[in-house]
């Protein structure tokens, strides 16, 4: 990411290339610096050598105390008159040679990476999600199903369902694969690990679609981010009922607010425009009607604008999920084309 912002410097500056990246002056100041490299640490006097260390992991495997924690190990060695090393140089030199674990049978969790993903446009990379919706009464819920785009904001599908099921999130994906003519190898759809997103079939769906797809780590809503505001702005309209007296209750009252989202929605992340106009396109237009507006203003009245003429907001060229990092060594990175 460096090595980019750098070669975009070089053609339209330090400011424009940082901001396009979504990348810190200062780092990249900093990235330009010489290093010098870290001299080896030398090995301190009192370390065991290969020989000693060898005696100490042969002792720890031999019959007697395979079985044995170290510092049984080191303090029947003890009672014996032997002094081999410490309990803890004991955990190291096993450790070095991986042979430090539970014996139990114990389940092991998976290393869940961080998701790195980036859209450039709109319909590369989707994120998709679902939200309870309150019944009638207590322990009634309905389920709200979105798509979004998370380059646009532009909602792509919905449906308000009476359960969680994966059969209806492919029936969702499917249309609205089709709805925006979406080719083989286009897209990435990004979600969480509940049940209908992890499924199966959902998996294989996406599959025979050639859809790439992503997941988020578990208890982490930070990697799902668009889907969790997109959910948070709509439940905080004020025509956001406490309840939803019906199915039909909700699907009306759901399509009006998304409508409502899609079309008129000024998305303060867009430049202040609508997904609409951000997914379909009329982005470049409406920002130069904008600054045409702007430019007027000042110069019938320049003195009004102190510092410098009025300029809009830009687009984002790029919309991240969790934007690469330095200090993050392993990580799953997913460039939509």
């Amino acid at each position: 990411m460096m090595a980019a912002a750098g070669k975009l410097a070089e053609q339209v500056g330090v400011k424009p290339a940082c901001q396009a990246l979504n990348v810190s002056r200062s780092t990249l100041y900093r990235e330009q610096q010489p290093r010098c490299e870290p001299k080896p640490r030398p090995k301190p006097a009192r370390a065991l050598n290969e020989q000693e260390r060898a005696d100490v992991l042969l002792t720890l495997n031999s019959e007697p105390y395979v079985d044995l924690a170290p510092a049984q190990v080191f303090n029947q060695l003890l009672d014996a008159a032997i002094y081999l090393c410490s309990p803890r140089t004991m955990y190291r030199i096993l450790a070095s040679e991986g042979q430090v674990r539970e014996r139990r049978d114990v389940r092991r969790h998976p290393q869940y990476h961080r998701p790195e993903l980036v859209a450039t446009a709109p319909n590369q990379v989707w994120s998709w999600d679902i939200t309870k919706l309150r019944g009638p009464a207590k322990w009634i819920y309905y389920y709200l199903y979105v798509v979004l785009d998370i380059f646009s904001r532009y909602v792509v599908g919905w449906m308000v369902a009476e359960r969680e099921a994966a059969n209806l999130a492919q029936r969702l994906i499917t249309e609205s694969c089709d709805k925006q003519d979406i080719v083989p190898g286009q897209l990435t759809i990004h979600a969480d690990r509940g049940s209908p997103m992890i499924a199966k079939s959902t998996a294989q769906l996406l599959a025979d679609l050639n859809v790439t797809k992503s997941h988020s780590r578990p208890r982490v809503s930070d990697d799902n981010p668009f889907s969790e505001s997109q959910f948070r702005t709509l439940k905080y309209r004020p025509e956001f009922p406490h309840r939803f007296g019906s199915p039909r209750h909700a699907e009306v009252v759901s399509r009006q607010l998304l409508d409502w989202y899609n079309g008129e929605h000024y998305h303060s992340a867009l430049a202040y425009l609508t997904p609409e106009d951000v997914h379909y396109g009329r982005a470049s237009q409406i920002l130069d009607h904008r600054q045409r507006t702007l430019d007027r203003a000042y110069a019938e009245n320049p003195h009004r604008f102190v510092t410098q003429p009025p300029r809009v907001p830009t687009l984002p060229e790029a919309v991240w999920i969790n934007p690469p990092s330095r200090k993050e060594d392993t990580k799953t990175v997913i460039v939509a084309q």
